[in-house]
């Protein structure tokens, strides 16, 4: 498996754009080249214009590796746009014929292809031709077509008359002429059948007769070339690109060998000091040469293993032990706020899609102009309708956003809950530090961030154009003072280093505002489950028309369900006899155990979930999929922070005097199936196996560093004092980081000595079963 990083930096043709801008992104192992497109966009034709192209093959990307480098643009030629290998398997047979004279037969068998390219974004249709190439001769044969596939499998033998005698003398050997042999070769070339559109190249190789003088089998795979083995013309000069590429191949060994490494991370939430544990120090040690990157691998397998909560609740605590002010709480980049940024972005990507997305697509569509800036203004621009539109799109960003509380993931609410709770203890006569806490993450990291680039954030498909580009440069500058809880109060206006900033803020200094700002913070991070004292408003979350099952009814029989109106506040969950009326059952938040799914087999209804609490299931089925699961999100984090949650449920009723699930008859048995986890509606596709590979080469790319760390634990405890070889550490109990980098190091050895042993048995990449030919894989 193999991960990229792309750094644009700037491309030099007419214009010098500036781009800067990252991109990262998984590529499958059997890729050939790595190639970077610069397009010309079109104003009239509904394709934009190929400029040039920089190629880099696989074998040459080390070169690069890590630094910025010029490349020269080449012209995008179709026939050079190939990827793929075919199966060849060449041999010489000798022929007797009636007369009695020898001839020598090639004989060429197209075994299988890998790795063809799709075409208009499906499985190609490909055939191969073969053809023996000389001076004056040039035979060609043809393979059938083989559909929709990218991997065919053709299996053809071709033969060829190669060289002839004019009669047979009893030679046990017959040898090809070297004037023969030097000039002929076997060219094989991939097509896609296009039907009655034209038939599309695919790539080619070439292979020389010669191949077989002293050997009568030649069997290989060849990497497919562009048309004439790339052979080019010198071509126009077309600018230049400048890059960074940073390529990261991960060879993964069996889970069985990881265990102990991913044993030892995921013990690192329970050790004390934190800052002694097996994250904290790669954290520690990694921090010079690649920053905080190592800690991504680090919070996905925490994740995945649902321990991610108390270590970043342990990191944090560690900063604000260190931080004497309380404004500048959470502000700059560091382990704890570089683990939380990579964990909002894995599990908040849906988040953001709900919650901006909509607003985001207005704003693209609608394209006002609302530059404020009098510098930038163009020429006809009026300034006041410009800030009359950038108000309106504020508007809508910021009430999107602060109305999205029961969207934010069940993790992050739990997060912020720890942050909140955390500041306030650390600074207790500060009423703003709990708030400030928060909004350093939800809004200045978040969604101040996915608003600025939402192309990073698979909000849109493309980078926005420049004036687009400029919108959301102030509608994000704008979002993060009104989501700073300190630039919320009316003298930390003269903040603002822009004066046309300044004026345009002043439209929002409002109390509602302020109290939305709050509102919205104090859902996403407070106990929801509080005792009802006053002390929290209520406030309506979701409400809509169900139908309800009756309680102790039997399981069949239309009037078991009956329409009520379900409301879901803060608080409680309701249902009516109509909207408006009375309630005729209230359930409080904090009495609820699970919200799951009900199979529909319970009782033959589709969209059906149960809300579990301290009494009997209620039992309701929405008007659809959407809903149903609309309604579990809902319900399910408004009661995330209850105690006593269950880790069991049954996925059917009790009816008749047993589960339908279980055939249990008792019905206080406990449930039969785990319920959904915290993650339930984050599709996420963790490999831990990978994820410990990735921590295990970050390891062993800083040993030297380990080693620092080593002696400067042992020198603190023989002088017992923090020494100068020490600052580059956070290290508060030298024995305990001690025991735990010793720990490490007996399971990197071990780790490694898998890899070695691995690489002793298998065969490199790119071996052949002939190792004569250079252009095999």
């Amino acid at each position: 498996m193999e991960s990229l990083c792309l750094y644009l930096t700037r491309s030099v043709l007419c214009f010098s754009p500036f781009y800067g801008e990252d991109f990262y992104f998984e590529i499958p192992r059997p890729f050939q080249c790595l190639s970077f497109y610069v397009y010309a966009k079109s104003m009239f034709q509904i394709r934009d214009l190929p400029v040039g192209k920089v190629a880099i093959r696989k074998e040459d990307l080390y070169k690069y590796c890590g630094k910025e480098n010029w490349f020269q643009l080449q012209p995008v030629d179709p026939h050079s746009e190939v990827q793929g290998k075919v199966h060849l398997e060449m041999k010489l047979n000798e022929l007797i014929t009636e007369n009695g004279s020898i001839c020598q037969q090639l004989v060429v068998q197209i075994i299988a292809c890998q790795g063809l390219p799709l075409i208009s974004g499906q499985n190609c249709d490909p055939y191969a031709t073969v053809t023996l190439v000389g001076p004056a001769r040039s035979d060609q044969k043809k393979t059938k077509v083989k559909k929709k596939t990218s991997d065919p499998q053709f299996e053809e033998t071709f033969h060829f008359e190669v060289t002839r005698s004019s009669s047979y003398k009893g030679r046990s050997h017959f040898h090809v002429e070297e004037e023969d042999i030097e000039k002929l070769e076997i060219k094989v070339e991939l097509w896609n059948n296009g039907n009655l559109a034209q038939d599309v190249f695919l790539g080619e190789t070439r292979v020389s007769v010669k191949i077989l003088r002293n050997d009568h089998i030649h069997r290989a795979w060849y990497l497919l070339q562009p048309k004439g083995n790339g052979t080019k013309s010198k071509p126009d000069d077309l600018g230049s690109l400048r890059l960074k590429v940073t390529y990261t191949e991960d060879n993964v060994l069996p889970s069985a060998c990881y265990t102990a490494l991913r044993n030892l991370m995921l013990k690192s939430p329970d050790v004390k000091p934190i800052s002694a544990s097996a994250a904290h120090v790669l954290g520690d040690i990694c921090r010079e040469s690649v920053g905080y990157e190592a800690l991504l691998p680090v919070v996905r397998l925490l994740l995945h293993h649902n321990r991610l909560l108390p270590f970043l609740t342990s990191v944090a605590a560690l900063e604000l032990e260190n931080t004497q002010e309380a404004n500048t709480i959470f502000r700059g980049n560091s382990l704890a706020t570089r683990c939380i940024d990579d964990m909002m972005k894995i599990v908040g990507r849906s988040y953001l899609t709900v919650t901006l997305k909509p607003v985001l697509n207005e704003i693209f569509e609608s394209n006002k102009t609302c530059e404020i800036d009098p510098v930038k203004l163009k020429e006809g621009d009026n300034v006041e309708v410009n800030k009359e539109n950038l108000q309106g799109y504020v508007q809508k960003v910021f009430t999107s956003i602060t109305q999205s509380s029961s969207s934010c993931s069940p993790l992050m609410c739990d997060v912020f809950r720890s942050l909140r709770q955390l500041a306030s203890k650390r600074f207790p006569a500060d009423p703003h530090v709990q708030y400030s806490a928060v909004s350093s993450f939800i809004f200045l990291r978040f969604f101040a961030v996915a608003v600025l680039s939402p192309h990073t954030f698979q909000l849109r498909a493309h980078h926005p154009e420049p004036e687009i580009s400029r919108t959301l440069t102030l509608i994000s500058k704008t979002i993060q003072s009104l989501g700073s809880w300190g630039s919320l109060s009316k003298n930390k206006l003269s903040s603002f280093k822009e004066t046309y900033m300044y004026d345009f803020f002043k439209l929002f200094q409002e109390d509602e505002c302020i109290e939305k700002v709050k509102k919205f913070l104090d859902e996403i991070s407070s106990n929801v489950s509080k005792e009802s004292s006053g002390v929290e408003d209520s406030f309506v979350l979701k409400e809509g028309e169900v139908h309800k099952r009756a309680q102790g009814r039997k399981r069949i029989g239309q009037k078991n369900f009956k329409k009520r109106w379900l409301r879901v506040t803060n608080q409680e969950l309701s249902y009516h006899k109509q909207k408006g009326k009375e309630a005729l059952c209230v359930i409080p938040v904090k009495n609820i155990l699970s919200v799951e799914k009900l199979e529909e087999s319970a009782f033959n209804r589709k969209n059906m979930f149960q809300v579990i609490h301290s009494e009997k299931p209620l039992y309701v089925q929405a008007g659809n999929c959407v809903e149903t699961n609309s309604w579990i999100e809902v319900l399910s984090q408004v009661s995330r922070c209850n105690p006593g949650r269950l880790s069991t449920f049954h996925p059917s009723a009790y009816v008749g005097g047993f589960w339908l699930c279980c055939k249990e008859t008792n019905e206080s048995t406990p449930g039969c199936k785990p319920c959904t986890a915290t993650l339930a509606n984050i599709q996420l596709d963790i490999d831990c196996d990978r994820e410990t590979e990735r921590i295990f080469s970050f390891f062993s790319s800083s040993r030297s560093r380990l080693q620092k760390m080593e002696d400067a634990c042992a020198g603190m405890s023989v002088y017992l004092g923090q020494q100068e070889d020490c600052s580059a550490f956070t290290i508060q109990d030298p024995k305990e980081t001690f025991r735990t980098i010793k720990e490490l190091g007996e399971v990197l050895d071990d780790l490694q000595a898998h890899h070695d042993l691995k690489g002793a048995l298998t065969d490199e990449p790119g071996t052949i079963e002939n190792p004569i030919v250079g252009k095999t894989v």
